[in-house]
């Protein structure tokens, strides 16, 4: 996790996904220079077709503050110039955004993830509010500023709204739950990050990352079983205890190899 992953911030949350603008600056973006050049290529307008002054300046400081382009979301920009399906980057990029996004990741693995199970199908900003109330109590958690009611609502509006973008749910003020698939080339990709840090296959299975597409360990062992028929991986269970062996030993080897064909 990255050094924000507990702290609790609304600035790239207000700011928004953005997700079409952002494969679109990462088409262009220059691999051979660095981070900081290519944001002042976003900011002056030079990477985005379209938008106002402000909003390239935005932009550029979202993605800023998101992405480590230098670093392991390098893969992200290699992807989008490859014209990997939009499908696939997007959950894709919602892994890599959480790596960092405290509030993002808390909220779909925690909140949503638990009124998706308890049944729950349309939710209003005004649902989300007391979840963000409860943050400041919460010891693992870091909250650097006190936001105004206004700001509450808005964070509340666009958390679910993020839902929205990632295709978690659809509708405008109020948001219902849609019926998700993570794509078979995006969960191997994540299967392969998941690894990275946690090698054992049964603690793989229940990582809470999962939730943020809406899985249960049965859904993440059904998919496992699934493509294992498919001999794009190897998966067993004896009992308590799992085998997985996948094709490649990262992500990016694995993206590189077989997203970028």
């Amino acid at each position: 996790m990255g050094e924000r992953s507990g702290v609790v911030s609304s600035f790239t949350v207000i700011k928004g996904a953005q997700l079409e603008a952002t494969y679109e600056v990462f088409q262009r973006w220059d691999l051979g220079a660095n981070k900081s050049s290519n944001i002042a290529a976003v900011k002056d307008g030079r990477l985005a077709v379209t938008g106002t002054a402000k909003w390239h300046l935005y932009l550029g400081k979202t993605i800023s503050r998101r992405f480590d382009t230098d670093g392991p979301d390098r893969i992200l920009v290699e992807l989008a110039q490859a014209a990997c399906p939009m499908a696939t980057w997007k959950p894709v990029v919602l892994w890599h955004m959480t790596r960092d996004e405290f509030l993002v990741r808390d909220f779909l693995t925690g909140w949503l993830y638990d009124q998706h199970r308890s049944g729950a199908w349309r939710l209003r900003a005004a649902h989300v509010i007391p979840y963000l109330r409860n943050l400041s109590t919460r010891p693992e958690v870091t909250v650097k500023e006190v936001w105004a009611e206004s700001t509450t609502k808005h964070v509340a509006s666009d958390l679910l709204r993020l839902a929205v973008d990632f295709g978690l749910m659809t509708g405008a003020r109020v948001r219902e739950f849609v019926s998700y698939h993570l794509p078979d080339d995006a969960f191997v990709y994540l299967l392969h990050a998941a690894h990275e840090n946690e090698p054992n296959a049964h603690r793989l299975v229940h990582l809470p990352d999962w939730h943020m597409f809406l899985m249960e360990p049965d859904d993440v062992q059904r998919e496992l079983f699934r493509l294992h028929q498919f001999r794009r991986l190897h998966y067993e269970v004896a009992g308590s205890l799992g085998e997985l062996r996948l094709p490649y030993t990262s992500a990016a080897e694995f993206a590189r190899a077989e997203l970028m064909a």
